[in-house]
């Protein structure tokens, strides 16, 4: 993985390091599932038609506002699925017979239960598609650092040093079958990485003993990422069939980064930055293949974020009536269908939203947990009506918690920022994408097709 350029920000003393997105309107929107409303400007519902008012903070997040009338159904969605999200109880009164995925692998769950994960590396460690329980046991207590990294000053480091002789001798005991889950191609890599799993443990444990705790955190960054390394030369090839319809579109069979760098306009502590972001095309095939094609159209390079509210940031509605990228060899919007990995299934469900399928308590594969949760946008009536609008999640509220959350199954998660991702909230309206460059995973793109003439 190439290596991400830092952001450029300059202190001052008369000015603060973070800055308040402006709720400004702009023209072209996303939608918010089930009509939630947002600041000025924003379409939704009044309390002449629903006693329930939403946060103002939120929007539909919609490729255009078509001005579709808001019916009694969709409030009385809207109010269940608030109140069991409030409440714990199950959104929409669920059956007990209700239909839900089941994992494949009951064992490993286990080992991911507990609080909610937020951090994005590990999301992406935990999407891959592999089943070796030796090595999700080595990654467990290496993740659980950061929970206990949470105590303060130095009594942090005896829990940290329990997580890490805990992954230790997870790795000792089970390192033959890691070795033995190793992709044959791979092998060679993954025993080199393992190695130096290994010794970059020993050296976290000299720095416990060192009580060397700003040390800790950077270490334990190295040693997830061996382990992520690992996992990935676990995939021996690609895991199914995409099905026929999608299978000539762009598609990332695997994972792939891409650099965005944004110009900031109005805001003298930050410049430029450039963000890393990670595609999970394991996950979401046809929606993270489609957008790797677009950025080597250069489809994004200098255009405008879009909107910046506080809640998500969007961008990718092109100049003029066109709501998506129009496709020269065709002259139409190109289009995509909805794209849902469900924990437990071997491939994604297209075409239909999680709570369409029955799948009310199903766990998405790419949940919009973390701080910069990248998603495909989409017309709110239209599934299958994504084209080029993207939009990075970045907060949490009292109607999207993580592990909780109405965009989970609505919304198609296609992979995460994963290096500078708190600066997507100083970004407002206005701010230029300067380039999007695929700095890995290009090689995993089939049926491009920003290399056929026209």
């Amino acid at each position: 993985m190439a290596a991400t350029i830092p952001c450029h920000y300059y202190a001052s003393a008369a000015t603060t390091s973070k800055f308040f997105i402006s709720n400004n309107a702009h023209s072209k929107r996303l939608a918010y599932p089930l009509s939630l409303t947002n600041a000025r400007g924003f379409r939704g519902f009044s309390a002449a038609r629903c006693s329930y008012q939403p946060p103002p903070h939120y929007s539909q997040l919609q490729s255009k506002d078509k001005g579709n009338s808001f019916s009694l159904k969709q409030c009385a969605i809207s109010i269940a699925l608030a109140v069991g999200l409030i409440t714990g109880v199950p959104a929409l009164g669920l059956p007990a017979n209700a239909h839900t995925a089941s994992p494949v692998l009951p064992d490993l769950a286990v080992l991911i239960s507990g609080p909610p994960i937020k951090d994005p590396g590990a999301l992406l460690r935990y999407a891959l598609p592999i089943d070796n329980k030796a090595i999700r046991e080595v990654q467990k207590p290496l993740e659980d650092i950061t929970d206990s990294l949470k105590v303060a000053g130095v009594k942090a480091l005896d829990s940290v040093e329990r997580n890490v002789r805990q992954a230790s001798r997870a790795l000792k005991q089970g390192k033959t079958l890691i070795v033995t889950g190793l992709a044959e191609s791979k092998k060679e890599h993954g025993i080199e990485l393992l190695n130096k799993l290994e010794a970059g443990m020993d050296e976290l444990e000299l720095i416990i003993q060192d009580r060397n705790r700003d040390a800790v955190a950077p270490k334990q960054k190295e040693l997830l990422n061996y382990v992520g390394g690992v996992e990935e030369d676990m995939v021996n090839g690609f895991p199914y069939e995409v099905p026929e319809e999608y299978r000539n579109m762009p598609l990332l069979k695997g994972r792939a980064a891409v650099d965005m760098k944004v110009k900031i306009k109005d805001n003298p502590n930050l410049e430029e930055c450039v963000f890393h972001i990670v595609l999970d095309g394991y996950n979401a095939p046809v929606t993270a293949g489609n957008f790797v094609d677009l950025v080597e159209r250069h489809f994004y390079d200098g255009m405008e974020i879009q909107r910046a509210d506080g809640f998500v940031v969007q961008t990718g509605d092109p100049e003029g009536p066109a709501e998506g990228f129009i496709d020269p060899s065709t002259e139409k919007t190109r289009t995509i269908p909805l794209e849902i990995m469900v924990n437990g299934e071997k491939e994604p469900f297209y075409g239909a939203t999680l709570e369409e399928l029955g799948l009310y308590k199903a766990q998405t594969k790419l949940p919009f947990n973390a701080f910069g949760t990248m998603a495909m946008a989409r017309d709110e009536f239209e599934n299958n009506s994504g084209s080029s609008q993207i939009f990075w999640l970045l907060k949490e509220s009292e109607l999207t918690p993580s592990n909780a959350n109405i965009l989970d199954g609505r919304y198609a998660v296609f992979g995460y920022v994963t290096e500078n991702e708190d600066f997507l909230a100083d970004l407002k309206v206005g701010d230029v994408i300067e380039s999007m460059q695929v700095v890995s995973g290009l090689d995993n793109l089939v049926n491009p097709s920003y290399k056929i003439a026209g």
